[in-house]
């Protein structure tokens, strides 16, 4: 059977296979199983077992537990919470000032997380109510916190890009420096957006509580105090790194350290406390490392079998101008992202699109920051659209996925405007990295 049929039959079986329902982690994994034994026979099983091993004994992987445990902490310790009530009192009498409040404040949170699910579904506990009983319009008020929570993969440090280091074999500190510019772009576009709607219709977004408006400056000094602790940990884990007083592993660590200091500060570090946040971030990374597990392994398989030059040949074929090969893969990225989660996209597309990529002379640091972008984009939109599910999780009863879905379009928009300008000029996140790097 020839390379091109076998592709086909892949991608039949992942889509019949994901359209039932089954777990992405275990449709790979099953093809890569079923490939293997039709292909090399039982001996062969050895390829998926090695491609894991391999993959696994990456130092760099550590990170990711590490900073997932992080989030956890700062999710359960009451931390956030602190940090959202400090900012939002000094929203004053600005039209939709909590929500850019709001996006501030995901951005912050960004810093000390680096995954968006606990970080959407603390803003739509404590942020979405408020908005809620202000009297916001409710597209925008439910936008801003799904857009603002995806941040959290565009501010360092980020999952994503340490998944798409470790692929791509790039320093994952260059890629950290690389997306901080394009992830305050991004919430500078949000925070734009809210302002120039409320001051067009000044209803969309009411100003805060007579009550919070009228409180004496030295209350609202003394809340800032909540935004001592999220900023002592994101400033010891990123200077930590650009410092190079650490490793992005050890940095993580770190993270851990200062988000359990800090609950201890706050007098919420109990076991139980310890224990919930252990068991979500074990939840976390045993989903995220199954999938990666699946996707690997499909690879290996395909590329023993001439799967990846037959991939880059067809691409190389389409053009032989980069900005249409690079257009094709940005929209292969976005069209996955209506069914499959980023790790699946990640591990199923960068073995193919890396090389043709670097072929072409683009930056992998650039395209890792392109990439991302593509996956804000891929969090909000349906059918898949996991920020919306998170949203739904933490949302008041009357708030319905149908509405929730509605309110993410004019986002979704900004964040094209915002791929199409980094697409457009590379520096934008390069000109950091190469400043402190060289």
């Amino acid at each position: 059977m020839d390379i091109g049929t076998i592709t086909i039959l892949i991608i039949g079986s992942m889509t019949g296979l994901l359209l039932l329902g089954i777990p992405l982690a275990f449709v790979s994994g099953g093809i890569a199983v079923v490939l293997t034994l039709a292909t090399f026979g039982p001996n062969g099983l050895f390829i998926v077992a090695s491609r894991t091993a391999e993959f696994v004994g990456s130092f760099a992987l550590v990170a990711v537990p590490m900073f997932v445990l992080m989030a956890s902490i700062m999710e359960r310790s009451g931390v956030a919470k602190d940090l959202y009530r400090a900012f939002h009192v000094w929203a004053g009498d600005m039209r939709g000032g909590v929500a850019v409040i709001t996006t501030g404040v995901a951005v912050i949170l960004g810093a000390t997380t680096g995954i968006i699910g606990g970080e959407i579904v603390l803003l739509g506990l404590v942020a979405l109510p408020q908005m809620l009983r202000l009297g916001y319009d409710r597209k925008l008020a439910i936008g801003t916190i799904t857009a603002g929570g995806s941040l959290g993969t565009m501010i360092p440090p980020s999952i994503i890009l340490i998944f798409y280091g470790i692929t791509a074999e790039v320093s994952i500190s260059h890629l950290f420096l690389a997306t901080l510019v394009p992830g305050l772009m991004l919430a500078g576009l949000y925070i734009a957006y809210i302002l120039v709607r409320c001051s067009l219709n000044p209803a969309l977004g009411p100003p805060i509580d007579a009550a919070d408006r009228d409180m004496p400056i030295a209350e609202k000094m003394a809340l800032l105090k909540g935004v001592a602790l999220p900023l002592l940990v994101a400033g010891s884990v990123l200077i930590s790194i650009y410092a190079g007083l650490a490793s992005i592993t050890e940095s993580a660590a770190v993270g851990v350290a200062g988000t359990i200091l800090a609950a201890w500060i706050r007098n919420t570090l109990t076991f139980d406390m310890i224990r919930g946040a252990l068991t979500q971030a074990l939840k976390t990374c045993g989903m995220v490392f199954w999938l990666v597990f699946g996707t690997n392994a499909l690879i290996g398989v395909y590329n023993l079998l001439g799967g990846i030059a037959f991939a880059k040949g067809l691409l190389a074929g389409l053009s032989s101008e980069p900005a249409v090969i690079l257009a094709v893969m940005i929209g292969t990225f976005i069209l996955l992202g209506f069914f499959i989660d980023w790790i699946g996209i990640l591990f199923l597309t960068m073995p193919i699109f890396l090389p043709t990529l670097q072929a072409f002379g683009y930056d992998p640091i650039w395209f890792g920051i392109v990439f991302n972008l593509s996956m804000q984009i891929a969090y909000l939109t349906p059918p898949f659209g996991p920020a919306c599910f998170y949203l739904k999780g933490a949302a008041p009863p009357d708030v319905t996925l149908q509405e929730i879905f509605a309110a993410q379009w004019p986002f979704i928009g900004l964040q094209i405007l915002g791929l199409l300008i980094v697409v457009t000029f590379p520096e934008l996140s390069l000109w950091l990295p190469r400043l402190v790097y060289g």
